[in-house]
């Protein structure tokens, strides 16, 4: 299978998690994409389910396919959050935030029992940070907010570029929560669990995508099938 047959593989296989009458977190990017499409064919022939979608964009594709949709101002307990992830490790540390709803996927994921992490092969490395860390900032102050960002990672050896991300057409890009993110090219991130509560700590961080001790199982999709890791 290629990379895009390896993604729907395991958003099927995220199926056999879901049972009837659950609150479900449902995650933005092309992986999780395929877990809300297959999600819509269960609703279509009964399944009954409510989902709370990540971004606006995971929104808009649930309610085409007929999927209930809840927030969670109305419904704060969740059940399962299924979502992608660009980089994951073997003790299921994630680097989230490609799609730029960082924010919005790891409230969604902190509000669930468990977070299940759909992903292809590719996605999964033995240490984090080839994949550049969205970091999301508010507007005001961002250059001084970024230089923190910069020195707070170089003290735990990060150390790359770092650039304020575009949109396709080369605009500045804003969150669905109005914000910056912008994109730390480390490398490598020697300790993720301590980068991303420091990270946090700088005033003018909304938050990075560093999901640390939130996934608790992963379904990767292999070119033979689909393989499970769980948390140690």
């Amino acid at each position: 299978m290629n990379a895009d047959e390896q993604k729907k593989a395991a958003a099927i296989r995220a199926l056999d998690f879901v049972k009837p009458g659950m609150k479900l977190g449902l995650g933005t990017g092309s992986t999780a994409e395929h877990f809300v499409r297959a999600l819509g064919e269960k609703v279509k022939q009964g399944l009954d389910i409510v989902g709370v979608p990540t971004s606006e964009r995971t929104a808009k594709l649930a309610e085409s396919l007929g999927i209930p949709l809840s927030n969670l101002d109305d419904t704060p307990h969740l059940d399962v959050t299924v979502d992608g992830a660009d980089e994951l490790d073997g003790d299921l540390r994630l680097i989230k935030g490609g799609g730029g709803a960082l924010l919005r996927e790891k409230i969604v994921a902190t509000a669930s029992d468990r977070m299940i992490v759909i992903a292809d092969a590719s996605k999964v490395v033995n240490t984090l940070g080839a994949f550049p860390l969205p970091v999301e900032v508010v507007p005001f102050g961002a250059a001084v907010t970024a230089r923190k960002i910069a020195e707070v990672a170089g003290a735990l050896g990060c150390t790359g570029k770092m650039s304020r991300r575009a949109d396709e057409y080369g605009e500045p890009f804003f969150t669905d929560n109005g914000n910056f993110i912008y994109d730390c090219d480390f490398g490598t991130i020697p300790d993720a669990d301590a980068l991303a509560p420091a990270l946090n700590r700088i005033p003018g961080v909304v938050d990075n995508g560093l999901f640390t001790g939130i996934a608790t199982l992963a379904i990767v999709g292999t070119p033979s099938g689909t393989d499970i890791i769980e948390k140690h």
